[in-house]
């Protein structure tokens, strides 16, 4: 079960900056953040709210997977996580940068 419990500063890690994120925002009006994996929809939503000052009409969740590597010769694993799409009305703007 998720944990509710989580402060709004601590929901959302960073801004997943891609150029596919960037399309996104630019034309949809879509952010991209990376979140704790414990987070929910409404803790996320509450997060944008309280860090970026706007209301998002809706977040999306999905998972990512964790993915076999090859880094000098030796296997590894690179850890996967969870990102949300925020997605604003019209008129909103988030300054991420």
């Amino acid at each position: 079960m998720a944990n509710l419990n989580l402060k709004p500063n601590n929901v959302l890690l960073r801004p997943r900056i891609t150029e596919k994120a960037a399309l996104g925002a630019d034309k949809l009006n879509v952010y991209v953040f990376e979140v704790t994996p414990g987070a929910t929809k409404k803790s996320i939503s509450a997060s944008v709210r309280d860090a970026y000052g706007v209301k998002p009409e809706k977040v999306r969740v999905a998972a990512i997977p964790s993915k076999r590597v090859f880094i000098r010769g030796k296997k590894g694993v690179k850890s996967g996580g969870k990102k949300a799409y925020v997605y604003l009305k019209p008129g909103d703007k988030i300054e991420l940068i």
